[in-house]
């Protein structure tokens, strides 16, 4: 049946040679410009003898660049000899995307993060998350998938993990979420959680961070080096790289519910009363939203229905209807 199938991608790397390899994932792409064409995911595999496997993702959506950067440098910096065990690098998951500088594939319309666990059969998204699913997070221990806010959202740093049932898999979870080091640790309430690439990695037993890293599609030095060194901590909570992680001072936040993703309603242009970072009382107006059609209209005031930390908010000015353009956060 389905499950059988053979994945459509190859590797050019062998998963299981000592060194350091520099690849590709080869999937078949027949389209106008090339009948027999291939996409091909760029990926590095550094190996040294036993132990544990840590899967370093980037770029699940095309316009966040702090992962995708972080890891690019870490495949041209990391050196077999330093490791023990094996790490697989694929800085750029939905590569199609991020050539296109968009959240989504161009060649096909996919979210990779709304398409796992996939289908071989599939799209050529839901081809690469089956790939993921079946081929590599099996590979793995810890996997290591680096978010960021990309061009429409803008969000405070930090590392992420979920309530899960299994009480002692989710400390495993949040113990590599607050090794990361980012300044603020959190629990998430997810939105479509069952087509995560997240929920796919928990599911199949493996320990599970995630990260928000800033956004706006750019980068800053602070968030790359954030990122370069919460990839060292994570290594060495792997027990691949040696010694311990370097402690950070970290928040502890949590996300409780969908509720606290805040939806425009209006058309108009975003103004926001409060910053990143800011905590807010139930009632304060966390941004106003006016009339681009006219003057003279008042602004529709966004008030806060619960008090929080505004930890994410909308990057461009202009908002639409069903735009989320502020998430809360709560102390835990």
């Amino acid at each position: 049946g389905l499950a059988m199938q053979d994945s459509a991608i190859s590797a050019t790397v062998d998963f299981h040679q000592d060194g350091v390899q520099h690849g590709f994932l080869k999937l078949p792409y027949s389209h106008d410009q090339s009948a027999w064409g291939n996409v091909m995911i760029p990926i590095t595999v550094i190996c040294n003898g036993e132990g544990p496997t840590a899967l370093l993702t980037g770029g699940n959506h095309g316009d966040e660049y702090e992962g995708i950067t972080a890891l690019l440098k870490l495949a041209n910096r990391l050196g077999a000899e330093e490791i023990s065990g094996r790490v697989i690098i694929v800085p750029m998951m939905n590569h199609p995307a991020v050539l296109n500088g968009t959240r989504t594939s161009p060649l096909d319309g996919g979210n990779l993060n709304r398409a796992f666990p996939g289908n071989p059969v599939g799209t050529l998204t839901e081809k690469i998350a089956d790939y993921f699913t079946r081929y590599l997070v099996p590979l793995a221990d810890v996997v290591l998938d680096m978010h960021s806010g990309g061009r429409t959202l803008d969000l405070l740093p930090f590392a992420a993990t979920h309530r899960l049932a299994d009480a002692t898999f989710g400390a495993c979870c949040l113990a590599g979420a607050q090794a990361f080091g980012a300044p603020y640790t959190l629990f998430m309430a997810e939105l479509e959680e069952a087509a995560l690439f997240d929920s796919v990695v928990e599911s199949l037993g493996r320990v599970f961070i995630s990260t928000e890293l800033r956004g706006g599609g750019t980068t800053t030095p602070g968030t790359v080096a954030l990122a370069e060194q919460g990839v060292d901590n994570v290594l060495r909570f792997a027990g691949i790289l040696p010694g311990d992680p370097l402690p950070v001072a970290s928040q502890a936040l949590e996300i409780p519910s969908a509720d606290y993703y805040r939806v425009s309603q209006h058309r108009g242009l975003l103004e926001f009363a409060v910053d990143l970072g800011d905590w807010v009382q139930q009632g304060d107006v966390l941004a106003r939203v006016y009339s681009l059609e006219r003057t003279g209209e008042p602004p529709v005031d966004y008030r806060a229905p619960f008090a929080g930390m505004l930890i994410g908010r909308r990057h461009p000015a202009r908002v639409d209807v069903g735009d989320t353009f502020a998430v809360l956060a709560v102390k835990r």
